[in-house]
């Protein structure tokens, strides 16, 4: 199976779950998760309060906001203007968000504005190889933002879904399919899984069962970089090595972040993902964050074919390049497999610790690297930790039994709007020092640890246990010039992707 065009392979179980309707709001958010975030703020819970005023803080998320659009979005060539889309398109999600969340309808009057005129103008996405990448990062995000905003007074929901399926999922679609012509092992991971997370949410707001389920048979059967087990191509004990950790980190990252949004989406709506091959997503996690946080790992030789020939290619060595850097993408990994499922993540839980508070869009750097994930994760996914088997056998307590995938649920009614939470105007209670209602510090890692300041330099974060820098004198990795993989005729492809 090389392309998304395959069928799904159904089992009695299977059956039945492809036909139970979609949940609404079902992708990165459920009324559920939004209803947890109200009950923390409500109770001045520092790592949540936190959490919201980076959100708050983000000049994406003013409701004086306005929007760009033109009807044609070009990534990459002659004539890139894409840059005011990726910004509006966090708007909207960002002021989506501060509705939801607080019932401030000047937030929620502000994203439907944006969605609406940028539903009613775009009709193409376009530009060299990297169309791709757009129609796969600002889809996903698109249709995230688009399934917040369901049922609001003069929402259209209609044209949102129209344009997504005339201008994003055709080349979603092309790409998987056919990689651009190109072998198939050519790209790397971060091209299948943006499309991948874009045909994944472009389903699940048409409420069209028959491409979520395409896009949940590739992340199992996919031929591409980005299907699961190719993406984390080797294992090494617990941890399992991602498949761009050759190259460099910081695609690493963001391949590790929109695998989560993948795994999320479909875990919201019934499917788990993040459980499938004994956890392999949880295993690639663990690798990047580990060598992130400047631990050694093991490396196998990666090796693949290029271009249209299929020539080959390898890297013998763990690239260095970018290596420490943060983007806001581990919360999301951390909650569910410690907080949800109350497995080990040590490093994730590490490295999620020293990156607190995530923050979103354009808080990581003004080019589109610093919008490729959506964030606000200490906000959006902190959960109470579950009790490990472990804790539980030494402690003498009854273990809290991992979190089933769950069933997809009736739908529920769009036309409501949210329990009002906190105010627009109330502002947030200061963090306190006593910081971590998580309880996540068992998760660390015990090769050193230390305090840390979050990048607003807010000090609570400092009470969390981190891992400490790279150790002095740590001989590093030689960094090394690394053949392009990029499309046929492309431009030398940037350093973003």
């Amino acid at each position: 199976m090389t392309g998304l065009a395959v069928a799904a392979t159904a089992s009695p179980a299977g059956a039945a779950h492809a036909a139970a309707p979609l949940t609404h709001p079902g992708m990165l958010h459920t009324e559920a998760d939004f209803t947890r975030i109200r009950t923390r703020l409500a109770a001045d819970d520092p790592v949540v309060t936190a959490g919201w005023k980076r959100l708050t803080d983000n000049p994406r998320s003013n409701s004086t906001w306005k929007p760009a659009p033109t009807a044609t979005v070009v990534r990459g060539g002659t004539g890139q203007n894409y840059v005011s889309f990726y910004r509006d398109v966090h708007a909207a999600y960002q002021n989506a968000l501060r509705w939801r969340i607080s019932g401030a309808t000047t937030h929620g009057d502000t994203a439907r504005d944006i969605l609406n005129t940028w539903s009613r103008t775009l009709t193409e996405v376009t530009g060299n190889a990297d169309r791709f990448l757009a129609a796969g990062i600002y889809g996903h995000q698109f249709a995230n933002a688009a399934e917040l905003m369901r049922g609001y007074d003069g929402f259209d929901l209609a044209a949102a879904r129209t344009m997504l399926r005339r201008a994003f999922l055709p080349s979603n679609e092309q790409f998987l399919n056919g990689h651009n012509g190109a072998c198939i092992t050519n790209y790397w991971a971060n091209w299948d899984l943006c499309t991948l997370a874009s045909v994944l949410a472009i389903g699940i707001l048409c409420d069209d069962r028959t491409i979520v389920n395409r896009a949940v048979t590739y992340a199992k059967n996919g031929a591409g970089n980005g299907a699961i087990r190719n993406a984390v191509p080797f294992l090494h004990g617990d941890l399992g090595q991602w498949q761009e950790s050759g190259r460099d980190q910081a695609h690493s990252l963001m391949g590790v972040g929109l695998m989560a949004t993948i795994c999320e989406m479909a875990w919201n709506q019934g499917i788990d993902l993040y459980g499938y091959d004994d956890n392999r997503f949880l295993k690639g996690a663990e690798y990047v964050a580990r060598y992130n946080l400047g631990h050694q790992v093991p490396y196998t030789t990666y090796r693949w074919g290029h271009h249209t020939t299929c020539a080959p290619r390898e890297q013998t060595v763990i690239s260095d390049a970018g290596r420490g850097q943060m983007r806001p993408v581990w919360e999301m990994v951390l909650h569910h497999y410690v907080s949800r499922q109350g497995l080990a993540a040590p490093n994730v839980a590490a490295i999620a610790a020293r990156g607190r508070v995530e923050g979103g869009g354009g808080d990581y750097g003004p080019n589109s690297g610093g919008y490729d994930a959506l964030g606000f994760g200490t906000l959006l996914y902190t959960r109470q930790r579950a009790v490990t088997r472990t804790e539980a056998a030494s402690s003498g307590q009854s273990p809290q039994p991992p979190a089933p995938a769950p069933a997809a649920p009736a739908p529920v009614s769009s036309s409501s709007t949210p329990s009002q939470g906190p105010t627009e105007t109330a502002a947030a209670p200061a963090p306190t020092a006593t910081a971590n209602a998580l309880d996540l510090t068992a998760q660390t890692t015990g090769d050193s640890s230390a305090g840390s300041v979050h990048p607003a330099g807010t000090a609570w974060a400092a009470t969390a246990a981190v891992t400490a820098a790279l150790a002095s004198g740590m001989a590093l990795l030689r960094r090394r010039q690394r053949p392009s993989r990029h499309a046929p005729g492309s431009r030398r492809y940037d350093d973003q992707r």
